[in-house]
């Protein structure tokens, strides 16, 4: 699917990072313009922000807009709330699953499973796509940070390579 979509801009290294950007951001694009939710962005910002000339962001939104698969894809993305950052300052924890190989099915699964066995909450997981992250991770917020022992569990879950708790 991403080989697919980086297709159409495979000769334009600034739109691939236009591109890029509104897949991580979850970013999408309806009539002609950028939009992060309901809001619409500035094709100038986001230039400035991601080091494109304008013009790139502008171009992106055209071909995304010329092409019913792309815009079809593109309309209807969403970005999602990440917890990550602000779980310690409501008493939540944080734990960062780092894969052995992240196409491996059933990681999350074996994971969410022990802590569930443990009869606590999952807030929110989020797992970085393996084809588009260099070194994926998967994050699981919990109602309550997990002690040692959980940890340690953890790590000897299914395809579990390493962990980072926050």
């Amino acid at each position: 699917m991403w080989k697919k979509i980086y297709s159409y801009f495979e000769k334009y290294p600034a739109q691939q990072k236009v591109v890029a950007a509104m897949l991580s951001y979850g970013l999408s694009v309806k009539n002609g313009k950028i939009y992060c939710g309901e809001i619409e962005l500035s094709a100038s910002k986001m230039a400035r922000a991601l080091k494109v000339d304008r013009r790139a962001i502008i171009m992106t939104a055209d071909t995304i807009m010329k092409h019913e698969e792309l815009r079809e894809f593109f309309s209807n993305l969403m970005p999602t709330c990440n917890f990550k950052e602000v779980a310690s300052i409501v008493g939540w924890g944080v734990i960062e699953i780092i894969p052995k190989d992240a196409s491996m099915p059933g990681i999350l699964a074996d994971v969410a499973r022990m802590i569930a066995n443990e009869n606590i909450s999952i807030r929110q997981a989020i797992v970085d796509d393996y084809v588009l992250k260099e070194e994926p991770r998967l994050y699981i917020i919990t109602e309550k940070p997990l002690k040692g022992v959980m940890i340690e569990k953890i790590k000897k879950a299914k395809g579990v390579k390493g962990i980072v708790t926050y």
